[in-house]
């Protein structure tokens, strides 16, 4: 088989994956490597992320590289130096063509960029630096080759804008062989920090997801804020990395951190969860199956260590 063919192969495989519902425990098992090609395939998708409660129809974020009139334009989809330190530089374009230099700040930033390998494996919660000009530059690891997804999320200063989160293939030239998803487990551990996970998360309506934070065996009540929030969740469905709509609830400074979250459909989630203790940001990586409405998350995450990053221009 060719190597175009290879990756044609894998695609498919993966768009297959998010239409199928998945039972408590799943796994998806490893693709044969392939190489990946200097072009990037265009995103695709609906997304509706607004600043106000949304309604569980609504579509999940960053399936699309435009939408309300903003254009997330990458300068170098393909980075040449391979694996390892990547600088990205990117902006957001209105409908003219022209560089968004205003923005409204949410969660304590004008822009959050989050980058995550097409596995789900590796992600990055970054904060860029952005220039006069309206071009935003981020350093990060990005530690093998393959395919990720950058996403940029962020509310434009201009009258009636809505926030948007905006999605653009990033392509890591090199040898490609994913990894399967971690496996379902009742909790995370990371930098030793435990992360236990409960409640439930259901498909077309609210639920409720509950991280319990502990260290040494002893419930950890100072937590830090960190963006507004004792706790920050990104939410990607496996397949085509929808981002999901999370809503942090009230509460603190721990151990208990809970949001609201709507799964657009059944399927396999990967949910990072940042929280900041002794100065520090850490993330607990998880994976849930997402089946039955209404089943609860009862065997919820895997931590994998150096999965999570955060890095601050």
């Amino acid at each position: 088989m060719n190597t175009g063919a290879k990756i044609t192969a894998f695609a498919a495989a993966l768009a297959a994956t998010f239409g199928t519902a998945y039972g408590v425990g799943t796994a998806v098992g490893p693709a044969a490597p392939a190489k990946i090609p200097a072009e990037v395939p265009a995103a695709d998708g609906h997304p509706d992320h607004g600043e106000e409660e949304v309604p569980a129809a609504s579509a999940p974020g960053g399936l699309q590289v435009s939408e309300g009139g903003y254009t997330l334009a990458l300068e170098d989809p393909t980075p040449a130096s391979g694996p390892g330190r990547t600088v990205l530089r990117f902006s957001i374009e209105d409908a003219a063509g022209r560089k968004v230099t205003a923005f409204t700040p949410e969660h304590g930033k004008e822009l959050h960029l989050v980058v995550a390998s097409r596995d789900l494996t590796v992600f990055r919660h970054l904060h860029p630096a952005k220039a006069a000009d309206g071009t935003w530059t981020a350093e990060t690891d990005l530690p093998a080759a393959g395919p990720y997804k950058a996403f940029a999320d962020f509310k434009p200063a201009a009258p009636g804008a809505r926030s948007l989160t905006l999605g653009a293939d990033v392509s890591v030239p090199g040898e490609y062989a994913p990894k399967p998803v971690p496996a379902a487990a009742p909790a995370a551990t990371v930098d030793g920090y435990q992360v236990r996970l409960g409640g439930t998360l259901d498909p077309g309506k609210p639920g409720e997801l509950r991280f319990a934070v502990s260290r040494g065996g002893k419930p950890v009540t100072d937590l830090e804020p960190y963006l507004g929030a004792y706790g920050h969740l990104v939410a990607l469905r496996e397949g085509d990395l929808a981002y999901l709509h999370v809503h942090p609830n009230e509460g603190g400074p721990g151990p208990d951190v809970s949001f609201t979250a709507t799964a657009p459909s059944a399927g396999t989630y990967r949910l990072f969860l940042d929280f900041r203790h002794e100065g520090e940001v850490r993330t607990a990586a998880f994976t849930v199956r997402v089946g039955v409405s209404g089943a609860p998350v009862s065997a919820e995450g895997e931590a994998e260590h150096g999965a999570g990053g955060h890095e601050h221009g």
